[in-house]
């Protein structure tokens, strides 16, 4: 018995009434339900004209080719070479998500150098401006701008005397009125000082615990050299061999700024809270000042090339106006931190005696410097002039 309509022995036969024909009972279902009609006559047929026929259940004989085993044997060859060919076409796939991936990793790397270029032109220009705006007043009112400055940097060239050193404007009769005035307020207001209640005990130190672990800086070049507080906000600023220094609000967990320009390890820091601003000094012999944005973002405003050796030390004297900084080329500088700009050079550059160390006492009027061979100085910072060494 063949259906009249697939040609192949029915799973379910059905017969019609009317025309006598066999038929599988899905297919005539379906074509009844949608034409109405005999597929084979074409005459009105409705499903109450189809009657069950009752037959044994019909075994399939076996496909020819799985009758032997060389039938068998192809189409083992069959699946095989299915397999293969699709293994080629997930393989080409990958090969070509690949591609596609280095591609856009290559764009991406692209975009973050440019980026990171224009951020640096930024910062240039950002920095330029401030200069020119600090300048101007100053020019205005007769005096002579400290340096010309191109591409962020101090670009002016120091008179040399005869005796071949740079002549510096020196620390002037107001600036030492300021100082000795500062000292004064400070000594009184020191002399008066109680030790605050809240001061933790040595028995509440030794039971501090560490409660978190921040990694600031690159971990291909650790370490971090140099380290200071925000007087007034909760932020840490920290200079590292990677030549970034970081600024950290220990609050949010979250790093604010990375002050990046220096060439080699940033070797110290301070905060100079009055104007927001930032000096750090290197191992590549320069001192760098960054002034904060309204963002958040700081930008280097002046980079001074004073010393001929490693910068090892900033200190910032209490007025917030001007700072010191010592090099293991035996001098120290004194700076106007406005302008940038170096009043007095004080040590032999020559010399094999290093700076290591250098801070104000808290009244301002006398410097202490530590070197390389284990000796303090202390200075008179009015007269420059070396009052004793330890």
């Amino acid at each position: 018995m063949i259906c009249a309509i697939s040609g192949e022995v029915p799973d379910e036969p059905v017969v019609s009434k009317r025309s006598g024909l066999l038929f599988e009972r899905r297919l005539i279902e379906r074509y009844i339900e949608d034409h109405g009609k005999c597929p084979v006559t074409k005459e009105e047929l409705s499903m109450d004209d189809i009657v069950l026929v009752k037959t044994n259940k019909v075994v399939r004989p076996r496909p020819l080719q799985a009758a032997s085993i060389p039938g068998l044997l192809g189409i083992f060859q069959n699946e095989w070479d299915a397999l293969m060919l699709s293994n080629f076409a997930l393989e080409q796939q990958l090969h070509t998500a690949r591609q596609e991936l280095s591609h856009a990793l290559y764009q991406h790397d692209a975009a973050c150098r440019v980026i990171a270029r224009l951020k640096k032109e930024r910062d240039e220009s950002r920095a330029l401006l401030a200069l020119a705006e600090r300048q101007i007043p100053a020019s205005m009112a007769g005096v002579a701008p400290a340096a010309v400055v191109s591409n962020g940097k101090r670009a002016m060239e120091d008179e040399i005397g005869p005796d071949g050193k740079k002549i510096r404007p020196g620390i002037n009769p107001v600036m030492i009125d300021e100082l000795t005035e500062c000292n004064t307020m400070l000594s009184a207001q020191r002399k008066k000082r109680q030790v605050p209640p809240s001061l933790a005990s040595i028995d509440e130190l030794e039971r501090y615990t560490q409660i978190s672990s921040h990694p600031l800086h690159k971990t291909n070049k650790p370490g971090i050299l140099s380290m200071d507080i925000h007087p007034s906000k909760d932020i840490v600023a920290t200079g590292g061999i990677d030549t970034n220094a970081v600024l950290f609000d220990r609050t949010s967990g979250q790093i604010l700024c990375t002050l990046a320009g220096h060439s080699k390890k940033i070797t110290t820091l301070k905060f100079v809270p009055r104007d927001e601003l930032v000096v750090t000094g290197s191992a590549d012999k320069t001192v760098r000042i960054w002034q904060g944005g309204e963002e958040g973002n700081y930008s280097c405003i002046h980079t001074l090339k004073d010393h001929t050796a490693e910068v090892e030390a900033v200190t910032v004297h209490a007025t917030q106006k001007y700072f010191v900084t010592a090099a293991k080329d035996n001098t120290w500088c004194f700076y106007d931190i406005s302008t940038g700009s170096c009043l007095s050079q004080v040590g032999e550059a020559s010399g094999q005696e290093g700076y290591t160390s250098a801070s104000f006492h808290p009244d301002g009027l006398i410097l202490g410097t530590g070197t390389t061979e284990a000796v303090v100085k202390i200075w008179d910072v009015k007269t420059q002039v070396q009052c004793c060494k330890v």
